[in-house]
């Protein structure tokens, strides 16, 4: 999914200082050298860099992808050079698929105790053998209740909307995540093929697109800040960050679920500093550090502890805490290709 990662300006390429071996003393002498890291924009936080840098005298190199699937194009093309990467739950189980992975036994690390029992039993790599969780989050809606102050735990705010909110809300523009939503509403299992449901489905959007205002993902945070939009789709990092700009922002937990994701650190295959990028790996498993990054991002650290080391205004924030009674986030495994054929042909008619 694509995802606007973080609350700051991307840095296009970071170089990180390293400092000399003979201040650092032997264990980190070891460890000296190069890391080249791939990440989404404005995800990741400078200074955590700088740290992982001067603990273990290894320079790093920085650059920058905007989705997954640009991810996979480049390594597909043969682009090289990179040793960590930071695919989506589905993208991590496609690179282990195609090959793309180092199997670094990643939960023999010494800090992966730390990940959270909910991020260890995972689809996309059972066993952990080849990523650890970075960070977490869920895709559901933000209403402004200024706009509207009635029930918003449901998908009816999207799909049969009150009349407070019709004509002023936001889609991302996701096929997965649009139809998948427009799924769950209906009652019917995800990653469907059954075509008289998946018409039910078309019916469904296409009358509710009436009452939208735009389909759009990029942008959608400033609508809701602005005003221009009473309620939009959103991952729960973006809600957080928006509702701190505009206090009357509310997250929801459909009662109909919604979905759940995780970000993920890997090795990427032909790493030329392996044992470097399972430093920085097991590094990013100490709580400190991972909330370190959620303090840039506004979502959900991978690893127990990291609460301690949040921002005043994320401890205990209503978007990064399931409440009592809510039905576990779904994480969405990649779709069959008949199934993707079949979205595509709907989100086709509904552009239209």
């Amino acid at each position: 999914m694509l995802k606007v990662k973080g609350m700051f300006p991307a840095k296009a390429k970071v170089l990180a200082i390293a400092v000399t071996a003979s201040l650092l003393g032997a264990t980190t002498a070891n460890a000296a050298g190069q890391l080249n890291i791939y990440n989404w924009s404005d995800y990741m936080d400078q200074a955590v860099l700088d740290k992982f840098s001067k603990k273990y005298d290894i320079k790093i190199t920085y650059d920058t992808y905007d989705s997954n699937e640009t991810l996979l194009s480049k390594l597909k093309s043969g682009v090289t050079g990179y040793d960590v990467a930071v695919p989506g739950d589905y993208m991590v189980k496609i690179m282990i698929e195609e090959g793309l992975l180092e199997n670094i036994e990643a939960n023999k690390l010494s800090n992966f105790a730390n990940v959270k029992d909910e991020l260890i039993d995972v689809y996309y790599d059972p066993g952990h053998q080849y990523s650890v969780p970075y960070q977490a989050g869920t895709t559901s809606f933000v209403v402004d209740k200024a706009v509207y102050d009635g029930d918003i735990n449901t998908l009816d705010i999207l799909f049969n909307p009150p009349e407070e909110l019709k004509g002023k809300i936001n889609i991302f523009r996701d096929v997965n995540n649009v139809v998948n939503a427009a799924l769950r509403y209906k009652g019917y299992e995800i990653c469907n093929s059954n075509r008289q449901q998946l018409s039910e489905v078309n019916d469904l959007l296409t009358k509710a697109k009436e009452n939208w205002l735009s389909i759009a993902s990029d942008g959608a945070k400033e609508m809701l800040i602005s005003g221009d939009a009473a309620a939009s789709m959103s991952w729960n990092g973006m809600a957080l960050q928006a509702r701190l700009e505009r206090p009357t922002l509310e997250y929801a937990y459909p009662k109909e679920g919604m979905t759940a994701w995780a970000d993920n650190l890997v090795v990427l295959k032909g790493s030329k500093n392996i044992e470097n990028a399972k430093l920085f790996l097991n590094f990013m498993l100490e709580p400190e550090n991972a909330a370190a990054i959620s303090n840039v991002t506004g979502y959900t650290p991978g690893v127990n502890g990291a609460d301690a080391y949040l921002v005043k205004e994320f401890k205990g924030a209503h978007e990064l805490n399931l409440p009592e009674g809510t039905a576990t986030p779904q994480f969405v495994p990649p779709c069959s290709p008949e199934v993707v054929k079949l979205y595509d042909r709907l989100w086709t008619n509904l552009l239209r």
